[in-house]
């Protein structure tokens, strides 16, 4: 799943949890940036913002590297501080209400009310906060059969496995000249995190690419270096934009192993390693944040578009980003299996429970009856049914 759940310290902390980061050009005001932060995966309908938590959102310009693919990352950074405080009562009413703050990479500070279905306005920025039907799409069965059977397993007609599930979700659209500054951009690198508020930031969660962690990075089968370790937690610990060198090393193996399986996969090889082992996708990915230019228009299913085109050796021609509805599980594997121009890979599930719009807050709203996720999941799991000998 795009970053549900993505590491053993995680789930004991759902309030932390990062679930899902787009980027993408407004469909709704063109000239903005629309940024959303998941968090909490399987919400129910009870589930709030955590008021020991910072909801922060990273945006820093970025280039493409010269004779390499990748991307040089800039000095400035602006930062979007979302903080909640704990649930209050409206006399004569029942509910809960909470309210929160977003604080702007000038420092001014924005108030709003969670569940608020009209969006709270200032200059440059527009807010929502509150639960959504969660806009992500996966045959995770077919995820978890591809690495127990290592061959492809993806099926058409196959089920969603959050299909119905809710989300707690932070929306900004912002005027990036207003409230970034006249220089950023065009390319500009995103990335979601959770951090806990007040004295020392630590970082709880953080996520830049979907499915970098809970698939690439989540299996220790094929990792001669870090067998044993579950390298997630550390890798959420990490700053996107400046991994310590500490840990880059374990990384890499990860990855290096972890990619080398997926190209496996239909068994032919189409990502060659160089003469250390290293594969070619590994240096752009583990610079682990979206990248998005806001020059150009908004564009669905433009995800990985510029980072494919930087490998190729091509201009790109889209936004890039990440768009709600963008179909990442199809293009995730289509480039990891059969490369950059490679026929399309599809897992059989082609849309969420019920598509984004294209009008703020663009994310639909929750299901107010959410399935419980671990029935989902014990369903999941169960071991198949013996098949019946034929008479």
């Amino acid at each position: 799943m795009a970053d549900h759940f993505s590491g053993p310290r995680i789930l004991f902390d759902p309030a932390s949890d990062v679930a899902d980061v787009f980027a993408f050009p407004s469909p709704d005001r063109p000239g903005c940036l629309v940024l959303v932060l998941d968090v909490f995966p399987a919400a129910a309908p009870t589930a709030l913002f955590s008021d020991a938590i910072t909801y922060r959102l990273r945006v820093r310009p970025v280039a493409t590297a010269a004779g390499r693919a990748a991307f040089t990352v800039g000095e400035t950074e602006y930062g979007l501080d979302f903080t909640f405080a704990a649930p209050g009562q409206i006399p004569g009413s029942d509910e809960p209400v909470q309210t929160g703050t977003c604080t702007t990479p000038s420092g001014e500070q924005v108030l709003f009310q969670v569940g608020d279905e009209k969006p709270t306005e200032a200059e440059g920025l527009r807010i929502f906060a509150g639960p959504r039907l969660d806009p992500f799409f996966i045959d995770l069965a077919g995820v978890l059969a591809a690495d127990a059977t290592q061959k492809l397993a993806f099926r058409p007609g196959a089920d969603n496995v959050l299909e119905g599930m809710n989300v707690l979700s932070v929306v900004v659209e912002v005027d990036p000249e207003v409230v970034f500054g006249p220089d950023c951009g065009p390319l500009l690198g995103v990335v979601g995190e959770t951090v806990t508020s007040g004295g020392r930031p630590v970082r709880l969660e953080r996520m830049g690419r979907p499915e970098i962690k809970n698939v690439v990075l989540a299996s220790k089968s094929f990792d001669p270096v870090n067998s044993d370790l579950e390298i997630r937690d550390l890798y959420n610990e990490e700053d996107a934009f400046a991994v310590r060198p500490d840990y880059a090393g374990a990384y890499r193996a990860r990855f290096d192993a972890n990619l080398a399986f997926f190209d496996r996969l239909d068994g032919e090889r189409v990502w060659p390693p160089d003469g250390r082992g290293t594969h070619p996708l590994t240096e752009l990915l583990l610079a682990d944040f979206l990248v998005v230019d806001v020059s150009k228009p908004f564009a669905e299913d433009s995800c990985f578009e510029i980072e494919t085109a930087l490998l190729a050796g091509r201009p790109h021609t889209t936004c890039g980003g990440r768009a709600p509805n963008d179909d990442i599980v199809d293009t995730l594997y289509t480039l990891l299996v059969h490369g950059v121009d490679g026929p399309r890979i599809s897992d059989g599930v082609d849309h969420a429970t019920r598509p984004a719009t294209h009008e703020f807050p663009y994310l639909v709203a929750p299901n107010p009856n959410p399935p419980d996720l671990m029935t989902v999941m014990t369903a999941l799991l169960a071991p198949a049914e013996p098949e019946e000998e034929a008479a």
